[in-house]
């Protein structure tokens, strides 16, 4: 069995031993100061007990005060109300105590209420009462009518306004936190001081009525001492008046000034505390800075001194030196001044450069345009339009045009490339490039054949389509022509859109499909927690996406093309039959992007025969199907097509061409090897209301 004894404390005595370490350890020695204070209104107090009280009341209000002068802000000594109000009771205490000293044992003497109250009778007075009283009353009012009352107005308004600028406060860390100007910790930190600082000048505004009442209660304390004592002394102790006068009222006014000096001194604290917001450091050091940091005023201030000790009856030893030491002080103040400017206006040595951390080498550019050196000027004003202000607006035509922003864009000098060229790189690797000339304007031909216009004839990057540069002077003459007139950043920015809408699908990060999700709306994002993970990955989502951009379908309609993820992937995990169940869900914006401007839709159809030759050579089932036609029939399927679009595009149509939906997939793989610009789709993707305009078939 367990020894119990040894667990439990003996009943036959008190842990004195823990008692005297938790009080000197703070725990209750709070508890007990506040009762000893309490028990001083109302037991009496030796005399020797009351001058050690007496001398802790004086030496506590200095170093309170030494406290306030020195601290950096006033959150610094937060704890000062609950001080001020400690020190107040405590005064009272020593006041009611020595109050009742004086009234029982005065006609005993001066030394009747302990040393420290006659030393300060004794010394004030001088042998004159009347002196004595009249230092006591002016003591009393300046503490009274001139710094309690400033320091409490002050704290009265510096609450008000903290209390005001609370809320704007506030809004400013949380605004600070949502741009990541600092962090949750930080703002955590600046809350909890912005409700100290606003519990501090609340606190203070109360806590300053201490004061008043601690000085009100002196004059009261003080009447009750001289008019009782006397009376005490005359008719009961049989004392002369003259005699009671005199000890009477050099024990009141020395118990009078050793409670209203340490109260002056808390007083002088609170209003120095009170004062010192939006001051940083300590008060000396301010000052310092502030009053006597410019040597004009310190010149003028001397100035003023040395006349005022010329004029008749002024001592003028006081007044010279005074001017002598301002004077030099200023010196000294505008020689360190003039020091410093001329230190901070010599050129000081560029810091080295800072190494960049070798996982910078890991960095890579989604996109990035490199320029030739003479080319440098399209990247500043050119025409009142800036290369970059045009990137930013294809960069927002793209976003409107396929549903999401495009990486942004470095433009940078290549000094390895021909002075007049210029390239563009998709994740590091050349996309394309071109040539350009400054000062010169690139005339082209809508028909395709070249301009004759004298000048280089080139061909234009984008389409590769004749071309010619000409000059300033020939421009009019071009478009009246009814050639095509472009300048050297159109042909970089539209070679540059071209290339983005070619490799849009690469640019389709798993990042950025996270933001598209994260912009749904909340009944939106329920479908996709319905997909995912049950029926699709994330990151199936995204090659769903990244097809329809590789065929430049526009994923701007996310919540129809989720839906259409949701119904296509009931019937398994087939990438690709997912997707062409999402474009026949796209089969309005399919054909609305397609139509000619009289409305309607031009289409060559894929013939019977090209239509089973296709459905025969697929082989495989589900995922796996491939495409195994024979040599001799792509070719020939090549050419069909070639034919069959070159004559519509010599009607002027930009045909699509319409498969069935089994084999459109395949069709297209084949298409965009040697015809990337043709759009191909299915029968399901040809909407109900769409008019059609047939012009052949391949």
């Amino acid at each position: 069995m367990t020894d119990l004894t040894a667990q439990t404390t003996p009943a036959s005595g008190l842990d004195w031993k823990g008692i005297g370490t938790a009080i000197l350890r703070g725990e209750i020695g709070l508890a007990v100061l506040v009762i000893g204070i309490l028990v001083m209104l109302i037991l009496p107090v030796p005399t020797f007990l009351l001058d050690g009280l007496l001398a802790i009341s004086i030496t506590s209000s200095v170093l309170v005060l030494m406290t306030a002068l020195l601290i950096r802000k006033p959150l610094e000594f937060s704890v000062f109300p609950s001080v001020l109000l400690l020190t107040t009771l405590f005064r009272l205490g020593l006041n009611v105590a020595s109050t009742r000293l004086i009234l029982a044992e005065g006609h005993n003497g001066p030394d009747a209420a302990g040393a420290v109250i006659q030393a300060f009778g004794g010394f004030v007075m001088q042998g004159n009462f009347v002196i004595g009283v009249i230092v006591f009353v002016i003591l009393v009012l300046v503490n009274f009518m001139v710094i309690s009352r400033g320091s409490t107005r002050i704290a009265e308004v510096a609450a008000r306004f903290t209390l005001d600028s609370m809320p704007g406060k506030q809004l400013a860390i949380d605004s600070d936190l949502s741009s990541g100007l600092i962090n949750e910790d930080e703002a955590r930190r600046r809350r909890k001081e912005l409700e100290q600082e606003s519990g501090f000048f609340g606190a203070m505004d109360g806590a300053s009525k201490f004061v008043r009442g601690d000085a009100m209660a002196g004059i009261i304390i003080t009447l009750v001492n001289v008019i009782g004592g006397m009376i005490i002394g005359v008719a009961q102790n049989g004392i002369s008046f003259e005699e009671a006068a005199s000890v009477y009222t050099l024990l009141t006014v020395g118990d009078g000034l050793v409670s209203q000096i340490p109260a002056l001194i808390i007083s002088v604290a609170a209003g120095i505390l009170v004062s010192k917001a939006g001051v940083e450091g300590a008060a000396d050091k301010a000052l310092v800075a502030q009053l006597a940091g410019r040597p004009e005023g310190l010149a003028i201030a001397a100035t003023c001194a040395g006349i005022a000790g010329l004029l008749p009856g002024m001592p003028f030893l006081a007044f010279s030196a005074l001017a002598a030491g301002l004077g030099y002080w200023a010196f000294r103040i505008n020689k360190a001044n003039q020091a410093k400017t001329k230190e901070a206006d010599k050129p000081k040595p560029a810091p080295p450069p800072a190494e960049e951390p070798i996982s910078t080498a890991l960095a890579m550019d989604d996109l990035r345009v490199e320029l030739g050196f003479s080319l440098l000027p399209l990247a500043n004003d050119v025409a009142g339009r800036k290369l970059t202000d045009q990137i930013k607006a294809v960069r927002r035509q793209l976003a409107a045009e396929f549903g999401f922003v495009a990486p942004s864009v470095r433009i940078v000098d290549n000094l390895e490339l021909p002075a007049d060229h210029y390239s563009v790189r998709l994740k590091e690797t050349i996309a394309g490039g071109g040539r350009l000339k400054l000062n010169h304007y690139l005339a082209m031909d809508p028909s395709g054949r070249g301009p004759k216009l004298p000048g280089e004839h080139v061909k234009e990057p984008v389409f590769q389509m004749p071309a010619t540069w000409i000059d300033e002077g020939q421009r009019e003459e071009a478009g009246i022509r009814g050639f095509t007139v472009v300048d050297p950043a159109t042909v970089l920015t539209t070679h540059f859109t071209e290339i983005v809408k070619d490799h849009m699908a690469e640019l389709l990060s798993f990042a950025e499909l996270k933001k598209l999700i994260d912009g749904l709306t909340k009944e939106q994002k329920a479908l996709v927690d319905d997909i995912v993970p049950a029926r699709m990955t994330l990151s199936g989502i995204q090659r769903v996406l990244q097809n329809l951009l590789k065929e430049r379908v526009s994923i701007r309609d996310l919540p129809t093309i989720l839906e259409g993820i949701a119904e296509g992937a009931q019937g398994g995990s087939d990438l690709v039959a997912i997707t062409e169940t999402v474009r026949a869900r796209l089969a309005r914006q399919l054909c609305a992007a397609l139509q000619a401007p009289d409305g309607a839709l031009p289409i060559v159809t894929l013939s019977p025969a090209w239509e089973q030759a296709f459905a025969e050579a697929i082989v495989g089932t589900g995922a796996e199907r491939q495409l195994a036609l024979a040599p001799s029939k792509l070719h020939s399927f090549v050419a069909d097509v070639r034919n069959a679009f070159d004559a519509a595009a010599a009607q002027g149509e930009t045909p699509a061409l319409v498969t069935s939906a089994g084999v459109r997939p395949f069709v297209r793989s084949l298409i965009e090897r040697f015809r990337s610009q043709t759009i191909v789709m299915s029968q399901n993707e040809i909407h109900p209301k769409a008019r059609l305009r047939a012009l052949g078939a391949v």
